[in-house]
């Protein structure tokens, strides 16, 4: 039987300048991804976490933490943007129009902003990238441009399968 190896992401040689990433998975927040990403960072607004509080706001339910959210949106995007990622370099006009609660489902794309060649590494180039996330309305809850030094096809790291070369190795 023929194996055909997985998507492996895009290298710097396959980002095109106009070109949109529509991201394949969504996700639903949950009220414990929400409590335990603001308890591990240390927030101690009670907007995300006591109901009670959060009730006697205008929102009249908790907030997403807003850092989940850039987290969550930047990791929708690594299968297309940064699979192959040297370094992040930085986050950019980071910009959170509408909010997030508990129950949502986030989808995002993202649109190649700017490519070039690093100056500092010949196995790297440099992407820049605009990528959004959207709640299941189609409301922007976040948008930011996001810049990463990306391999080069021909410098990635090897992968190194996981699984017996051949037919006769013993597949646990």
């Amino acid at each position: 039987m023929p194996v055909r190896e997985g998507w492996r992401g895009r290298f710097y040689e396959d980002f095109e300048v106009g070109d949109v990433y529509e991201h394949p998975l969504g996700r639903t927040v949950n009220q414990t991804d929400n409590i335990w990403f603001t308890l591990l960072t240390q927030n101690t607004a009670p907007i995300h976490f006591d109901h009670n509080y959060a009730s006697r706001t205008e929102f009249g339910r908790p907030l997403v933490d807003s850092t989940f959210t850039l987290a969550l949106v930047t990791g929708q995007s690594v299968t297309d943007v940064s699979q192959n990622v040297f370094a992040n370099l930085g986050w950019d006009e980071v910009r959170l129009p509408n909010p997030v609660f508990e129950g949502d489902t986030i989808y995002s794309r993202s649109e190649v902003l700017e490519k070039r060649e690093s100056r500092s590494r010949r196995e790297v180039g440099i992407v820049t990238v605009k990528t959004e996330g959207y709640n299941q309305r189609g409301e922007v809850v976040i948008s930011f441009r996001r810049t990463v030094m990306v391999y080069k096809k021909a410098h990635a790291p090897a992968f190194s399968s996981p699984f017996p070369k051949d037919e006769g190795d013993d597949v646990p």
